[in-house]
């Protein structure tokens, strides 16, 4: 089963992976575990990891005023896991993205 959702590639996350090059995040399967994660990042990228960290997301209600009316919506819940790896790895995580 596939836990790994998709890479978390955002300013935030950037500014992290520059100061420690071995720290990834991705967005994963709420029911996914540490080790469930680990393994498959292991098998994906083929690197070893030291330890992965989780955190739960709630999702949000939100609303704004437009000239349409009031929009009312959500933002969706999720699981983020930040993965370090060996010291001297790293994940080319651009490497698949076709042009």
């Amino acid at each position: 089963m596939a836990f790994i959702i998709k890479p978390l590639v955002t300013e935030k996350m950037t500014n992290i992976t520059e100061k420690r090059p071995s720290v990834y995040g991705f967005i994963v399967s709420p029911d996914a575990n540490k080790v469930e994660i680990q393994k498959e990042v292991e098998a994906t990228y083929n690197v070893t990891v030291e330890s992965v960290n989780t955190m739960r997301y709630e999702g949000k209600r939100s609303q704004r005023y437009t000239k349409a009316g009031l929009v009312k919506g959500h933002k969706s819940a999720y699981k983020k896991a930040v993965v370090t790896l060996k010291e001297g790895e790293e994940i080319d995580i651009y490497s698949n993205i076709e042009q």
